[in-house]
C-alpha cells in the first residue's frame, strides 16, 4: 500500500515505532508505584562494603525494538513498553477505550512534549494493576498520544523506573537496584575487563532521568537514553550543525516516522565519521536523522544501544556506567526499510569492549529466560542464536504457543519460510485466537501467493479484535493486499473512528484513499479521504500520488497531473506516479512525455502496467 507501512515482523519485517522522546511540563504527578517490593537478592559490587539489593527484577521481552513487559489491567492481559524516555506512565487512547476506562481531564497546563508535537493528555484511573509480581490499586496513568503499535497498551515511564536502574536487555531483564555503601563505582559484572562511564546532566523540572553528552564528528551534543525510541537518532537541527545535507552523497531517505505526537516527521540515514560516548568510539557508522525536536535534546540513544551494552544508572553518583557486550551498536534499517546495516567497530577497541557477563548467569534457567534472550538476539540481528534459544524455550515448554510464534519470526528473518510457516501452524493449533500468529501467517500466506488462506486468517483476527484495537490498521493493509476491499474499508473506518489524534491518522486516510483508487468505487468519498491525508501531510509524496490516481479515475486530468508532478518533485522514483503521469499526459496528447514516463515506470516496476490493467486502470 502506498505510503502506509505495516508494522509487522513478517513480510516486510518493518521496524516498529521510532523516536519516542518525551518530556512534560508538570511534576505534580511524579510518584513511584512500586515501593516496598524488595527481593532477597544481593550481589557484591566493586567496593569492599558495596552491596546491591534488588527492589524488582523485571522480565522484559524485546519485540521489534520495543522492550515489553506483561501486565494485567483490571483482569485483562496487556503489554506495556518499558520506556526510560517517558517522564510518566501512559496508556494509549485505543487501549483505554477497549478496556472501558474513563478518561478524565488532566491538571491544567500539563503537556507531553513528544516526537511529532505536543500532546494534551487526560488521566485514567486503573482499579487494579498487576505487573512484575506486584498488585497495585487505584493507579493513575496519563492517557493520550499515538498508539505505541502492535497491540501495546502504552508505556511504563520514569515513575516506574525510579532509583538506580540496571538495563540488561540482551538477556531480557531490567533491575531496579538499591545500592548500599557504594562509595566507589557500583560496577560488579566486568570481571576486570573495565567499563566506561559518563556523567548525567543534572535532573531538571522535565524529569530527564538519563541525559548526558556525546560527541558526534567532534561536536558536543546533549543526548537522552531512551529505551522507547525504537532506534537511536539525531534531531534535524543537531544534524545540520554537523553539516547535514539531505542531498549529499551517502545520505538516504528513510521515510516517515512518528512518536506520541500528532504529526509524523521525515527521516534520513546519515553517514557519521565518529560517535564517542565515554571511553567508546565508533567510527565510520551511520545514524538516523529525524525532523522533530525535543527541547534542548540533540539525540536519542535508543534500544539498539541498550541491546549492545550492559548499563547501570546511578542516581547517587549521577553517572551512567556501561560495558559493550557485542552486536551492532546502532541498528539501522537500509533505505528500503528491510535490511539492517552492519557497523564497523573502532580500529582500536577501548577497554570496555570486553565481553559482559550477565548479572546472575550467562545461561537462562527456564523457558521464559531462553525466550527473552532469543527475542533480544533477533533484534540484534543474530538469527541463528535466536533460533537456538527459542528452540530451547520450546523444548522446555512445548505447550506455549508464543515461543513457536517467536521462532517463526526468527525463521522468517533467516529466509527459512517453510520452517516459519510450520511454527505458525503449530502455534495456532495450540492457540487459535493468537492475533499475532494469525497476522504473521496471513502475511506469509500473502507472500506465498495464498490469498484464500490469508483471508481465512484475517477474518479470524477480525472476529477476535475489539472495535478500537490498534491492530485493525495492520488488518486493513493486509485485506487490501488480498483485494478484500469491503472488509478493508471497515477496518480503516473502525480504526480512524477510534484514533482521531494518532500520528498515523493521515496514513490511514491515505490507505482509504489508495484502496478507493484501486477499486474506482465511491470516488467522491475516496477523494475526501485523499484530501484529508494531503491536508495533514502536504509534503508526503505517497499521499499526493494516491490522490493523483483518484483524480485520474474521476476524469480530473489537469489536477491529477498537478498531483503527480508534485509527488515526483519530492520523490522522482515513484513508479506509480510516473505511470499515472504518463496516463494523464497521454490523455492530453503529450505522446512523447507519456512514452518517456511509461518507460521510466516500467524500469522501476516491470509489472506495473499489468497490475494497473488488473484494476481497470487504462488509458
Amino acid at each position: 500500500m502506498k505510503g502506509f507501512e505495516v508494522g509487522h515482523r513478517f513480510g516486510a519485517y518493518a521496524r516498529g515505532r521510532q523516536a519516542q522522546g518525551r518530556q512534560a511540563s508538570c511534576r505534580r504527578l511524579a510518584w513511584a508505584f512500586l515501593p516496598c517490593l524488595l527481593l532477597l537478592v544481593t550481589r557484591p559490587a566493586a567496593a569492599d562494603n558495596c552491596t546491591i539489593r534488588y527492589e524488582q527484577v523485571l522480565p522484559v521481552t524485546m519485540a521489534n525494538m520495543r522492550p515489553e513487559i506483561e501486565a494485567i489491567v483490571n483482569n485483562r492481559k496487556v503489554r506495556f513498553v518499558l520506556d526510560s524516555g517517558a517522564f510518566y506512565s501512559v496508556i494509549t487512547p485505543g487501549t483505554a477505550a477497549a478496556l472501558g476506562l474513563s478518561v478524565a481531564p488532566a491538571p491544567r497546563g500539563l503537556t507531553m512534549r513528544a516526537a511529532g508535537g505536543a500532546v494534551k493528555p487526560g488521566l485514567v484511573m486503573i482499579e487494579t494493576l498487576q505487573v512484575a509480581g506486584g498488585t497495585f490499586h487505584q493507579i493513575t496513568f496519563l492517557a493520550g498520544g499515538s498508539e505505541v503499535g502492535d497491540g501495546d497498551a502504552g508505556v511504563l515511564g520514569q515513575n516506574f523506573l525510579h532509583g538506580d536502574v540496571e538495563y540488561d536487555l540482551a538477556n531480557g531483564v531490567v533491575r531496579l537496584a538499591l545500592p548500599q555503601d557504594c562509595i566507589q563505582d557500583p560496577v560488579y559484572w566486568t570481571a576486570g575487563t573495565g567499563y566506561s562511564t559518563v556523567d548525567l546532566v543534572p535532573f531538571d523540572r522535565n524529569f530527564r532521568a538519563m541525559t548526558t553528552y556525546v560527541e558526534v564528528n567532534g561536536h558536543r551534543l546533549k543526548a537522552e537514553f531512551d529505551t522507547g525510541a525504537g532506534v537511536s537518532f539525531l534531531t534535524l537541527a543537531a544534524a545540520r550543525r554537523l553539516g547535514f545535507d539531505p542531498a549529499a552523497h551517502g545520505v538516504a531517505r528513510a521515510g516517515f516516522s512518528y512518536g506520541f505526537g500528532r504529526n509524523t516527521f521525515r527521516t534520513w540515514i546519515m553517514p557519521i565519521d565518529s560517535f564517542r560516548l565515554g571511553a567508546e568510539e565508533v567510527r565510520h557508522t551511520q545514524l538516523r536523522v529525524g525532523d522533530t525536536t525535543f527541547g534542548d535534546i540533540d539525540m536519542l540513544i535508543g534500544p539498539d544501544f541498550f541491546l549492545s551494552h550492559h548499563i547501570y544508572v546511578s542516581t547517587a553518583h549521577r553517572r551512567i556506567y556501561f560495558t559493550y557486550n557485542g552486536g551492532p551498536i546502532f541498528d539501522l534499517d537500509a533505505p528500503t526499510g528491510t535490511a539492517p546495516v552492519a557497523l564497523r567497530q573502532a580500529a582500536a577497541d577501548p577497554p570496555t569492549r570486553g565481553p559482559s557477563p550477565s548479572l546472575f548467569s550467562t545461561e537462562p534457567t527456564n523457558a521464559e529466560g531462553y525466550a527473552r534472550r532469543g527475542e533480544a538476539l533477533l533484534d540484534r540481528q543474530d538469527d541463528a542464536g535466536a533460533i537456538a534459544d527459542l528452540t530451547k524455550a520450546h523444548q522446555l515448554a512445548p505447550g506455549e504457543a508464543t515461543y513457536l510464534y517467536r521462532r517463526a519470526q526468527a525463521y522468517a528473518r533467516n529466509h527459512q519460510p517453510i520452517l516459519a510457516m510450520a511454527d505458525l501452524d503449530a502455534a495456532l493449533r495450540l492457540a487459535p485466537d493468537n492475533v499475532e500468529a494469525r497476522l504473521g501467517r496471513a502475511s506469509m500466506r500473502i507472500s506465498g501467493a495464498d490469498p484464500a488462506g490469508a483471508r481465512e486468517d484475517l477474518d479470524a483476527v477480525d472476529r477476535r479484535l475489539v472495535p478500537q484495537a490498534d491492530e485493525r490498521l495492520t488488518l486493513a493493509a493486509l485485506y487490501v493486499a488480498v483485494r478484500a476491499y469491503d472488509p478493508a474499508a471497515r477496518q480503516f473506518d473502525l480504526w480512524i473512528r477510534a484514533h482521531p489524534d494518532d500520528a498515523r491518522f493521515a496514513a490511514a486516510q491515505n490507505g482509504r484513499c489508495w484502496m478507493g483508487a484501486m477499486t474506482g468505487a465511491d470516488l467522491d468519498q475516496t477523494l475526501a479521504a485523499c484530501n484529508e491525508a494531503v491536508r495533514l501531510e502536504p509534503k508526503n509524496a505517497s499521499f499526493l500520488d494516491s490522490r493523483g490516481l483518484v483524480r485520474l479515475r474521476r476524469g480530473d486530468t489537469d489536477k491529477a497531473l498537478d498531483d503527480y508532478n508534485a509527488a515526483l518533485a519530492l520523490d522522482p522514483n515513484m513508479a506509480w506516479s510516473l505511470y499515472g503521469r504518463a496516463l494523464a499526459e497521454q490523455r492530453k496528447g503529450m505522446a512523447g512525455a507519456a512514452k518517456a514516463d511509461f518507460a521510466a515506470a516500467a524500469a522501476l516496476s516491470p509489472k506495473i502496467a499489468e497490475e494497473a490493467r488488473s484494476h481497470g486502470i487504462v488509458s
